[in-house]
This record gives structure tokens, sequence and C-alpha cells, in this order.
């Protein structure tokens, strides 16, 4: 039994409802309902609709710096009222509550996981559950039952398996890592998926070769943006542990017309 078997009295929302609507609040006030004194955390209701990719990436570069035992609770969800399932995810520091849509799993594998339960139970859920607004009618009354310390496995069966998204699969074949590009931030920084560890995969010393579907080029790996001049690019391992294609003072992604999505390739220097 560890740590996180014991939930915190935290439970934080990512979704893409935004603000003019009354759904944010929907969810808070079933929450409340439920567990009256627990603290709600707003990471952001400005997922670009429908993006899970951008919902993953923001999960998993908040989660760590929650209190151990803080609850997740994730809706970007296109395929709601489908067959798509409802999880809790039980992992080494948290739990995380959502869509079996990919968009819990970078998060969820980064901290390791140690249970997955399919939220089933009826009892748990109000009478009338809307089809097309499981963030309020599961994963609300989910996330405020977990806080009021019931276990995982009283809301469903373990499962083994869940979605395992494409932006989360890194590949090495041949001295090349082949991945893409997991979100631009506001800077126009390129954020892949490949982690500080997979570039041990390479024999890197001062530069890295970088393939996009537009360009080919030899760039230097640093530590941070300064390191080059100002309009020139660099590679480096942002602050979430994600390997950047950053242009100093610049927008990358403009300069190389790239996009989430878009794949990529690194390899060392031959």
């Amino acid at each position: 039994m560890g740590a996180s078997d014991v939930p915190a009295n935290i439970i934080t929302l990512t979704t893409d409802f935004g603000l003019k609507d009354p759904y944010v609040a929907e969810m808070k006030a079933v929450i409340l309902s439920v567990c009256p004194n627990v603290i709600i955390v707003d990471v952001t209701h400005e997922i670009e609709k429908f993006n899970i990719r951008m919902g993953a990436y923001v999960l998993a570069s908040v989660a760590p710096y929650f209190l151990k035992g803080t609850i997740h609770v994730v809706v970007v969800d296109p395929g709601v009222g489908t067959q798509r399932r409802s999880l809790i995810i039980q992992t080494r520091k948290g739990f995380f509550v959502g869509p079996d849509n990919g968009v819990l799993f970078l998060a969820a594998e980064k901290q390791g996981i140690i249970h997955i339960h399919e939220v089933t139970n009826r009892k748990l859920m109000p009478p009338h559950i809307s089809n097309t607004f499981h963030g309020r009618d599961i994963f609300a009354p989910a996330a405020a039952h977990l806080a009021n310390g019931m276990l995982p496995a009283d809301f469903g069966p373990e499962i083994q398996e869940v979605v395992k998204p494409e932006f989360a699969k890194v590949k090495f074949s041949k001295g090349i890592l082949k991945g893409e590009i997991l979100h631009v931030d506001v800077f126009g920084n390129m954020i892949t998926n490949f982690r500080e560890e997979d570039l041990k995969h390479l024999r890197i010393e001062a530069s890295i070769n970088v393939e996009l579907a537009n360009s080919k080029m030899n760039l230097k790996l640093g530590k941070t943006y300064a390191e080059t001049k100002p309009k020139e690019t660099i590679v480096l391992v942002g602050s979430h542990g994600y390997v950047e294609i950053a242009v100093n003072q610049g927008s990358a992604a403009e300069e190389f017309k790239a996009k989430p999505g878009d794949k990529i390739l690194l390899s060392s220097r031959s």
C-alpha cells in the first residue's frame, strides 16, 4: 500500500469547456455536493476543442507538481456517449479520472500506473446520466467519492489495458528516433514527445540532426534558449522533460511551418 492509496483533499479540473457556458460550474457543484470540503483547482478550461493531444500534454506537465494523492479530472472527450470507457487510473503519486481516449496516458505513465478501474458502478452516479455530459454525471462524482475515501475498486472492474495514443509512442530504429511534435507553446517552441531519456539512444555530443517534413538541419544541443544568438535555432530539454526545438526570441513553429502531430526524426551527426 503506497501513499497514493490515500487521496489528497484536492481535485484538479482540465477541460476544453471554456468559461462562457455553465459546464465547469455544474461539475464543481456536483463535486461539492458529494465532498463539500474538497479543494478544487482549475488547471485550464481552454484546451483547444476536442484536442486530446493538447489536454494530455498539459496534464502531464502540471500533474507532477501537485501533492501526492491529488485527483486529476480531465474532460477532453470527443467520443462522449460512445462505447469508450470511463476510467480511474491510480498511480504512484495520484489518481486520474476521465475518458479512455489517451488524454490520461502521458501523465499516468509518467507517474507509474498501479491500477486501472473502469467506472461502471451506477450507485455512484446520479439517477439520470446524460449521453453528452459525462464530465458532470460520471467523472465529477467519481472524483468526489474518491476524495471522500472510496476505493478505486468500488467503482468497477480492474482492467489491464487502456488506449495508448500515437502521440505517446516513440520509436528507435537504425540510429534514428522517430516521434512527433506534441505541442506548440505560446512562444512557438516545438515540444516533441521525446523525453530526455530517449536521447540516450543517440550518441550526441554538441549537435543533433533534426528532420521535419519541410526541412533537415543539424542543430546545437544546449541547455538554455540564450545559448544561441537571437533568431537562431537550438534543441534542448525543456522544463517539463520533453525535447524542444526553439528559436531564441522567435517562433520555431513559424520558422519551420510545423504544427502538433507533425512527424520528427532525431539522429546523431554522422
